[in-house]
């Protein structure tokens, strides 16, 4: 087991009972994702945790294939989904850079981008597995962007200290501007974002495979 599942399923159960933070944006971002997605899609979501989005998202689709590198989330999220009678998600073990070998009408990660240590790797394999012209939707916290303010400064001074004993995963710093950026070398077209929330920021990108 790699360092990075062993550090989430050593908090699956405690975050599958923490409340969402800001239920605004949550459902805002669910919200302006559904509005794209259709009956007929298949559907992959990177980094899908306990799995709580993909089963609100399932009711939009065809299928949904939720995929995480945590054994101890993907449990969480099997069992949800047994508990809502939900038939249209399958859960696998997946790491973000090498997706379920299939292809795609949407690929999804929401709260992911940041947590990989390999961006252009793991955009890469999205772009391989969508279907021409299939859409990348994403929402990343983009933690060097500027005027976060005392609280997310300290945060950011002690991440090393608490990676370094194991309370903390690998978190990629970059702002919006690197992470568009990012996205658009990678072969994709964005034609929707926004910040949800605002601060700190959390882009939304939706973008089509070109």
């Amino acid at each position: 087991m790699t360092a990075t599942a062993k550090f989430w399923d050593g908090i699956a159960e405690k975050y599958a009972k923490s409340p969402i933070r800001d239920m605004e944006s949550y459902e805002h971002t669910l919200q302006r994702t559904a509005s794209y997605l259709k009956p007929t899609d298949q559907v992959l979501e990177l980094g899908c945790g306990t799995g709580r989005t993909a089963l609100r998202l399932a009711d939009h689709v065809d299928t949904i294939t939720a995929s995480d590198v945590s054994p101890g989330m993907l449990a969480v999220g099997r069992r949800l989904a047994q508990e809502q009678k939900t038939q249209n998600v399958t859960f696998v073990q997946a790491e973000a850079n090498q997706p379920p070998n299939w292809t795609y009408d949407v690929v999804m990660t929401f709260n992911l981008l940041h947590l990989v240590q390999d961006l252009d790797a793991t955009l890469a394999q999205v772009h391989q597995v969508l279907k021409p012209g299939g859409l990348f939707i994403s929402k990343t916290p983009c933690l060097a962007q500027g005027g976060l303010g005392f609280k997310f400064g300290l945060l950011k001074l002690l991440l090393p200290v608490m990676q370094l004993v194991g309370k903390a995963p690998y978190v990629n710093q970059f702002d919006i501007k690197t992470l568009e950026s990012t996205v658009g070398n990678a072969g994709f077209e964005i034609i929707e974002s926004g910040n949800f929330p605002v601060t700190p920021p959390s882009r939304y990108l939706v973008a089509r495979r070109v």
